[in-house]
């Protein structure tokens, strides 16, 4: 698995990571046991890069993933959590005395004394312009409580606000063939900056896999049936924010463009990681061979130039439209 550079961290990391939101809520259930194989099949395939958050099931994603650091001291893993969506989602709520509540608690979730990387976890757009939080992240890390910490985002502009703080170390923005708008401005002004990217929800929800059809019903508790339409959170985190019918056509019409021997999902992971100034790609897995074929991504030859113009013509004759505007 290739390692790249973690930007200011001076750190590396498995360019395909494993996002662990699956983990915690709100992709159907997963027991306990599977939850633990999955993470130890992602890093026997070479991953060394693990993102979560504080209020995946509440913390269980974090609590699982202490229970694996604990029991592979030795293995190498850098987790990224998040915070900021533990409480209603307003600018006044994002304070120094908050940020030590919620980083301590992901400290005993995790089972470490500092985090390695703390991001604020899509939070009003005015946060990322508000020097007093910058501020209050420069104290955590001055009280050896975060190592770093980066940004999570929903929106381009909100991206480059984050990238102007000299301490951001990273930015973790939705990057995947049916979401190219952080390759315009985004992704080249953090390579310059050396800020990390984390390229998230890679398989726009799974539409990138091309195992859906327009009839496909998913679980009353997974945030592709009860978010759709951005009823709970950003729209944008499910799907993409690409209605469902039409990401099922254009999934179809991405598949054709899978090289012999990958399957449309490890294409798009691929597509990813090819992508100048992408630091990691975070797919989830539901179980091991899902982590196991993710990984295994990494390794694919890289695309020829006539599939990236592909991905490019897809998005402009089929997708531009309904998202390019919106984030």
């Amino acid at each position: 698995m290739e390692q790249r550079e973690f930007g200011r961290l001076g750190r590396q990391v498995s360019v395909v990571g494993l996002g662990t939101w699956q983990l915690g809520a709100d992709w159907g259930e997963v027991g306990e046991n599977d939850a633990l194989t999955v993470l130890d099949t992602a890093v026997e395939a070479g991953v060394t890069f693990f993102d979560t958050a504080d209020v995946y099931g509440d913390g269980r994603s974090e609590q699982l993933i202490g229970r694996y650091l604990k029991s592979r001291p030795d293995a190498g893993i850098f987790v990224a959590t998040k915070m900021g969506r533990r409480l209603p989602q307003l600018a006044e709520n994002y304070t120094l005395d908050n940020f030590r509540a919620w980083t301590d608690r992901s400290r005993a979730n995790l089972g470490v004394d500092t985090l390695d990387l703390v991001q604020l976890h899509c939070p009003p757009s005015s946060v990322h312009s508000s020097a007093a939080v910058f501020d209050a992240l420069d104290t955590l890390v001055a009280e050896e409580r975060v190592a770093a910490y980066g940004v999570s985002v929903e929106t381009c502009a909100e991206a480059l606000a984050a990238i102007a703080r000299p301490g951001t170390a990273s930015v973790q923005i939705i990057l995947n063939p049916f979401r190219l708008k952080p390759l315009e401005e985004v992704v080249p002004a953090a390579r310059e900056a050396g800020v990390g990217i984390i390229a998230r929800v890679p398989l726009a929800s799974g539409l990138l896999s091309g195992k859906y059809t327009k009839d496909t019903v998913f679980a009353e508790n997974d945030h592709r049936t009860f978010n759709r339409h951005g009823e709970m959170f950003d729209q944008g985190e499910t799907f993409s924010g690409v209605g469902f019918e039409e990401g099922v056509e254009a999934a179809v019409e991405f598949a054709g463009l899978a090289p012999r021997g990958a399957t449309p999902a490890q294409t798009a992971l691929r597509w990813i990681v090819q992508q100048p100034g992408v630091t990691s790609v975070i797919p989830g897995a539901r179980s091991p061979e899902q982590a196991r074929a993710n990984a295994d991504a990494a390794g694919l030859p890289p695309l020829p130039g006539a599939a990236l113009e592909a991905v490019g013509d897809l998005y402009d004759r089929r997708i531009r439209a309904q998202v390019h505007h919106r984030w």
